[in-house]
C-alpha cells in the first residue's frame, strides 16, 4: 500500500472542510438554530438569550451557557429572596454599609428606617447598593446568611451555573451567571406582582425615611419604548454592560438577557432587536371564551330537549406564528337526568397545541334540571316507538284470545 502523503491527504480535505464550514460545523461560538434562523438579530453582545415567557421556549441564544460577571443583575436574587422573606409594610433600619462615591445609592442614614416597598424601589430602579445591603441584612441578619440564602434559591431555581457572592454584584470570581440562568431567574422574578409592577417604572416616589426621595429607572427603555416594561440594568468593569428585559404586545411577553456588551447603547440596541424579534414571531390565541357553549346533552325521559354544555373558563395559550390548537370535547354522558344544578360540571374540554395538553376545561351545566317525574317518564315511554310497536304486537295477540273467550261464554250459556 502506497505512503499516505500529507499534502495530497491536507487537498483531499480541503472541499470536505469547506463543506463543513458552511453548515457551521466548524463556527466558533454556538449559536442556536434559533438564532441562524432567517430574519434573526445580529447581536454584538458577547452572550445573548431570549424567551417567550408563559412557555419559556427558547427563541434565540448567543454563548447562553458561559459564566460571566452580571453587575447589578445581582439585584433581582436579592429582591426574590427579600420579597419571599418580609411583608412590603414592614421598616427595616438602613444597614452601616459604606458606598464608595462611584456606587449608586439613595443615601441612607444612620438609623434611618425604610418600607421593604421602597427598599425594593430603590434596590431595582435607581439600583441603590445601600438598599441592597439593608434588605440583606433586614432579612438574614448579615451579609454572609443572606448570600447563603440566595445561593440556596438558586439551587431550587435549577440554575447551575450560577453563584452569588454579595447582593450588590459587586465583581468577585464567585458571582457570576449566564444569559440563561438569568432570563430564567427573571422569569421567576416576574412572577410576584409587585416586582413585576416595580420593573416597569420609570420613576417613583420613596416617602418613607428621614426624606423623601425621587427615584428613576436606569433602564430607559422603560421610558422610551412603549412595549418595553423592565427588567434590570447593570454594569461592572469586568461585566460591561449587561440587560434582562422584557417587553409585551397583544398578549404576548419575552424576556432577554444581554451579557457582556461594550457600551450602554450597544447595550440597549442588541436588547430592542432581540424584544422585537420575539414578538414578532409568536401570538396570543384563545382557544375558548368563558360561557361559549361546546356541546349539547340530550336529557332522559325528555324526547328533543338537551341541555346546553359551557366553558367554565377562557383558556389561552401563546404560540409562535401561525400555529394553533386543537381542541376535544371528554367526558360527556349519552344523557343526563335531573337534579342539575347551573354550573354542575358534566364534561372537559381538552385543548392541545400539537401533542401535548395545554389545558383542561370544565364544561358546566348552562341551566337547571329537575328530575324527571312519574308523569314525565310514562309519557316518554309511551311515545318510544318500541314502546308503541310492543303494545301493537300485544293487541294483535289479545285478538284471537278474546274471540276464544267469547266462544267460551256462548257455549256455557248454550
Amino acid at each position: 500500500m502506497p505512503a499516505c502523503r500529507p499534502g495530497r491527504l491536507l487537498r483531499a480535505l480541503v472541499p470536505l472542510l469547506a463543506v463543513l464550514a458552511l453548515l457551521g460545523v466548524l463556527a466558533g461560538p454556538l449559536v442556536s438554530t434559533a438564532a441562524a434562523q432567517e430574519g434573526a438579530p445580529d447581536i454584538d453582545a458577547e452572550a445573548a438569550y431570549l424567551v417567550e415567557a408563559s412557555t419559556g421556549a427558547t427563541i434565540f441564544r448567543k454563548d447562553e451557557d458561559r459564566r460571566r460577571a452580571i453587575a447589578s443583575t445581582t439585584k433581582l436574587m436579592t429582591a426574590l429572596v427579600a420579597r419571599e422573606a418580609l411583608s412590603l409594610d414592614e421598616s427595616l433600619m438602613a444597614a452601616g454599609y459604606d458606598p464608595a462615591p462611584v456606587e449608586s445609592q439613595i443615601g441612607l442614614q444612620d438609623g434611618e428606617r425604610l418600607t421593604v416597598r421602597d427598599l425594593l424601589r430603590a434596590l431595582l430602579l435607581p439600583s441603590a447598593n445601600d438598599a441592597a445591603a439593608t434588605l440583606a441584612e433586614g432579612v438574614a441578619g448579615t451579609t454572609e446568611a443572606f448570600v447563603a440564602r440566595m445561593n440556596a434559591r438558586a439551587d431550587r431555581l435549577g440554575l447551575e451555573n450560577t453563584s452569588f457572592a454579595n447582593p450588590i454584584g459587586l465583581d468577585d470570581p464567585d458571582n457570576f451567571s449566564t444569559a440563561r440562568d438569568l432570563t430564567r431567574l427573571a422569569l421567576a422574578a416576574r412572577e410576584d406582582t409587585f416586582l413585576r409592577r416595580t420593573f416597569a417604572l420609570e420613576d417613583a416616589t420613596l416617602a418613607s425615611g428621614a426624606r423623601t426621595r425621587e427615584v428613576d429607572n436606569r433602564n430607559t427603555l422603560v421610558s422610551s419604548t412603549e412595549s418595553v416594561n423592565g427588567i434590570k440594568t447593570g454594569r461592572t468593569q469586568q461585566a460591561g454592560y449587561v440587560l434582562v428585559g422584557s417587553a409585551t404586545r397583544e398578549g404576548v411577553t419575552v424576556v432577554a438577557t444581554v451579557l457582556g456588551a461594550d457600551s450602554e447603547a450597544a447595550r440597549d440596541e442588541d436588547t430592542l432587536e432581540l424584544l422585537e424579534y420575539g414578538l414578532d414571531r409568536y401570538e396570543r390565541v384563545t382557544a375558548v371564551r368563558r360561557g361559549q357553549v361546546r356541546a349539547q346533552v340530550p336529557l332522559a325521559y325528555r324526547a328533543g330537549s338537551s341541555i346546553a354544555v359551557a366553558a367554565e373558563a377562557t383558556a389561552r395559550r401563546t404560540l409562535p406564528e401561525g400555529e394553533r390548537l386543537t381542541q376535544e370535547v371528554s367526558g360527556l354522558p349519552e344523557e343526563v337526568d335531573g337534579p342539575i344544578q347551573r354550573g354542575d360540571r358534566l364534561g372537559t374540554l381538552v385543548v392541545r397545541h400539537r401533542d401535548r395538553v395545554v389545558a383542561r376545561v370544565p364544561l358546566v351545566a348552562t341551566r337547571a334540571v329537575q328530575e324527571a317525574g312519574v308523569a314525565l317518564r310514562m309519557r316518554d315511554l309511551l311515545s318510544r316507538p318500541s314502546t308503541l310497536a310492543l303494545l301493537a304486537a300485544l293487541a294483535a295477540c289479545s285478538v284471537p284470545l278474546v274471540l276464544l273467550r267469547r266462544r267460551a261464554m256462548a257455549r256455557q250459556r248454550a
